[in-house]
């Protein structure tokens, strides 16, 4: 606790209700905290709601830290749907993956080789197989090899964090949705003392927890911090369809495809991510989405495009996790990360131990503050 403070909870002000905020902001409020919701939409509206949304580890093998926490973050989400019920936001169904030419397939049976060398499961099955067995509406070579990830997942993120911010008011935490944070006050011993709103409000608070995802660096300006990050839009697109011809996430050639509950498909690609910043109107990416599509599923061609979105990705500069206490001032603490889907619910957990306790995960020590310094 925070000297002059002794006898009462932590007050702690979540900056951003994503899923990181949300699960910080549950885990503390169900451990005692006072917690105040911060955001300046509505929680799990911003990028969370426009990600791919696909819980990996698969995806997160060049360095091994970081493999190790995305792999505790999938074993968390198994723990947060057996606490919490899976209701319509936890789709543990797996993910499917394959390549286009013999280079990129070389490239993706290696890192299977990899992964499974690393305890991860991974099987390896032929187009044929897949069609048969998992996915009788793609259109893939029979002869190719596509590899079938069973323990990873996709998560309907809004609806997550609904679950979370419901839980964590439960427990007596509150909520300023459509009000951003505008300033913090740091007190005269250097530590954080309040938040002031823009509807003019002011908050005594102890803790600061900056999730606020690619506004992440404007809200750690707010202590003069700098925290670098990368500027990188991505291209969301929402199919809406009478029936769902996919059964779990899938990275095919060219388009990422997943469902998104009974009459609507989520499509991303990295290639057309790529041509956002040549000034591409979002129709015509969406249109580009849809049309890689369909060369996968036939049947999307009947769906129509229901809502697009370009959303940038809250990635520090170096592409790791910004995570956990800021030491120059007391009571600001980080979240922000790309793969804040997988990450949540065990930065949710890690972070809000260290809120209360000053512990120092191991997990996290690649992934700390400090290596942005002031």
């Amino acid at each position: 606790m925070s000297g002059g403070h002794v006898g009462r909870s932590e007050r702690v002000a979540v900056i951003g209700v994503g899923i990181l905020g949300a699960s910080v902001g549950c885990n503390l409020s169900r451990q005692g905290a006072e917690v105040v919701f911060i955001d300046a939409g509505r929680p799990g509206e911003g990028v969370t709601n426009w990600s791919f949304s696909w819980v990996n580890a698969s995806n997160k093998t060049g360095r091994r830290s970081y493999f190790d926490l995305n792999v505790a973050g999938m074993a968390a989400y198994r723990e947060l749907a057996e606490t919490i019920g899976p209701d319509s936001w936890w789709h543990p169904s797996g993910h499917l993956r394959w390549a286009g030419d013999t280079a990129a397939e070389a490239k993706l049976l290696e890192t299977a080789e990899l992964l499974a060398g690393w305890d991860y499961r991974v099987e390896v099955c032929t187009g044929a197989e897949v069609r048969r067995r998992l996915e009788p509406a793609l259109r893939v070579p029979a002869k190719t090899p596509v590899l079938f990830y069973p323990d990873e997942a996709w998560v309907h993120g809004r609806h997550l964090v609904g679950r979370l911010v419901g839980r964590a008011v439960e427990s007596g935490a509150e909520h300023r949705f459509g009000t951003a944070a505008r300033n913090i006050g740091i007190g005269p011993d250097g530590s954080v003392r309040t938040v002031t709103l823009s509807d003019g409000s002011c908050l005594d608070v102890d803790v600061v927890v900056n999730a606020a995802g690619p506004s992440a660096s404007q809200v750690a300006g707010l202590i003069a911090r700098h925290l670098p990050m990368r500027r990188e839009p991505g291209v969301v697109t929402r199919l809406g369809c009478a029936q769902v011809p996919v059964h779990r996430a899938m990275h095919a050639p060219h388009i990422e495809i997943r469902p998104d509950g009974d009459a609507s498909v989520v499509l991303h690609s990295r290639e057309i991510d790529a041509v956002i910043d040549t000034g591409e109107d979002p129709v015509e990416l969406a249109r580009q989405l849809h049309e890689a599509a369909k060369h996968v599923v036939p049947e999307l061609g009947n769906a129509r495009v229901a809502q697009t979105r370009i959303a940038y990705r809250p990635i520090p500069a170096d592409g790791f996790p910004s995570v956990g206490a800021v030491p120059s001032v007391p009571g600001y603490y980080e979240a922000v990360s790309h793969s804040g889907i997988t990450l949540g619910p065990v930065i949710g957990r890690l972070l809000a131990t260290e809120i209360l306790s000053g512990k120092r995960d191991e997990m996290l020590a690649d992934f700390r503050p400090e290596r942005f310094p002031q």
